[in-house]
């Protein structure tokens, strides 16, 4: 799914207006009853809600979906702080619609087990927010309402800039059509709360023309890039990943990068290992090969590196001077795309000059502090995501930043958003898991960008499926396994 810019979006309402054709009132209303459908399947007719109406087409939306609602037995209010003769066309045809018996409150007579609506302000915010806008914001802030907002919490600006910016506190945001990259972004996302996707029936044909470097995963690319398994393939047929994982007393990570991959689809794995810590792969996973380094750290090669289909690298490594040295020669021996992680990334960033040495289509897996190590402070998003794909450029290689929403950014420039995962996942362990999953992956037979992308996927949305099962506080890495 794209994701479009401010501009991009007025465009593809326009678009649709001009060819589908249909007036824009008309698209508003189609916009109004999409929104009103999910409150209406969402929340019960015995809450109260209260609309806060902004001058614009957001606040537009905003009343259409309280009339709808309150024709369908929802005890609506509206706060309009704007008179009317300062509300854009679309905006007072819909105040004027409004049943004469919805009541107009005011901020001080909200009750507190009311849902607040936010259609203050949605898309198309410019720098910083003037009077009465942001006490209106502040004061909902200080509110102990759920709050829900359409299209964008207010005051967040629909990309970058959100650092300092005074912003609506959703609880749920409602996207419509598509998520915008402000919520995707650890600046301000958090503003957004839960996020849904509201289709609107916006114009595909001008979306599928539009350009865009960002991009949103959804079940739909996943299917699609899905590979199929033959009835009469061998194990053969599927791949053979070697894992380079642990250390001395660090045999855990080794362990789930081994089990992530053997839940990957791929034919045989392989863990290169020291010996001196075998017996947790053994125990844990005996489907696993084995290949043993004397030294209490990866300072050897496997024999007959160029033999495996794939290779992933870093989980518990540490930084000793024979794993450095290791590293060296792995990166000269190898010709074909790797998988780089945890201490394999520190080396590579205290060694710039093994960077030319990385196979093109490799995929990195930073987190936030790796990837710091690697490119640099940044100033703000903007700032990190232009450096993230000037590295995934020079190295011709897929940065895969880890988070919320996870980036994979890819050698062109395109960017993947990931939709999948939660807060549970944020526990020691998990990008071990996506290294094991993704090295398998690649042996499996997906190119470079399908394995970073469905492996992503597929790993948060085993974060989910075991944050139902135990709990986003009581999970752990070991449950995604599971669930893979």
């Amino acid at each position: 799914m794209k994701i479009l810019t401010d501009t991009q979006i007025k465009e593809a309402d326009q678009y649709t207006i001009d060819n589908e054709p249909v007036s824009s009132i008309d698209l508003m209303e189609r916009a109004a009853n999409a929104i009103a459908r999910w409150i209406s399947n969402n929340i019960s007719r015995e809450t109260a809600l209260v609309f806060l109406i902004g001058k614009g087409n957001n606040g537009g939306d905003g009343l259409a979906v309280a009339r709808i609602l309150h024709h369908t037995g929802y005890d609506c209010s509206v706060y309009l702080p704007f008179d009317k003769e300062e509300l854009t066309d679309n905006c007072r045809v819909n105040m004027e619609r409004l049943p004469a018996y919805i009541n107009v409150t005011d901020l001080e007579s909200i009750d507190d087990k009311s849902i607040i609506i936010d259609a203050l302000l949605g898309t198309g915010v410019k720098g910083k927010l003037k009077e009465p806008l942001s006490s209106i914001i502040a004061r909902i802030n200080s509110l102990p309402n759920q709050v829900i907002s359409i299209d964008l919490p207010s005051g967040m600006i629909n990309e970058f800039g959100n650092a300092n910016q005074r912003i609506i506190q959703a609880d749920i945001t409602l996207a419509l059509e598509f998520p915008k990259l402000a919520m995707l972004l650890p600046e301000a996302g958090g503003y957004c709360g839960e996020t849904k996707i509201v289709p609107i029936g916006l114009s595909k044909e001008f979306i599928d023309g539009s350009s865009s470097a960002y991009h949103y995963v959804t079940e739909e690319l996943i299917e699609t890039i899905t590979l199929k398994r033959g009835k009469f393939a061998h194990k053969g047929d599927f791949g053979h990943a070697l894992l380079i994982c642990g250390s001395r007393g660090m045999a855990g990570a080794a362990t789930l990068a081994t089990g992530a991959a053997l839940r990957s689809g791929c034919g045989l794995v392989t863990i290169h290992i020291p010996e001196e810590e075998r017996l947790a792969i053994q125990v844990n996973y005996p489907s696993a090969m084995l290949s043993l380094d004397e030294a209490p750290c990866f300072a050897t090669l496997p024999e007959n590196i160029s033999a495996y289909t794939s290779i992933g690298v870093g989980c518990g490594l540490r930084k000793d001077h024979r794993t450095l040295n290791a590293f060296k020669q792995l990166l000269n021996s190898v010709y074909k795309p790797i998988v780089i992680d945890a201490d394999a990334l520190n080396i590579l960033s205290e060694n710039y000059n093994l960077r030319q040495h990385i196979p093109a289509g490799s995929i990195l897996t930073p987190h936030l502090g790796e990837l710091k190590r690697l490119i640099g402070e940044w100033q703000n998003e903007e700032d990190k995501i232009k450096n993230v794909r000037i590295l995934a450029s020079s190295l011709q290689s897929i940065i895969v930043v880890k988070g919320a929403y996870t980036m994979i950014c890819l050698p062109d420039g395109d960017c993947y958003f990931n939709s999948t995962g939660n807060s549970g996942m944020a526990k020691g362990g998990s990008g071990d898991v996506l290294t094991g999953y993704i090295t398998g992956l690649l042996s499996r037979g997906y190119n470079s960008a399908h394995a970073a992308i469905l492996g992503v996927y597929k790993h948060g949305l085993a974060g989910d499926k075991a944050a139902i099962r135990s709990g986003i506080e009581r999970m752990n890495s070991k449950d995604l396994i599971d669930f893979l």
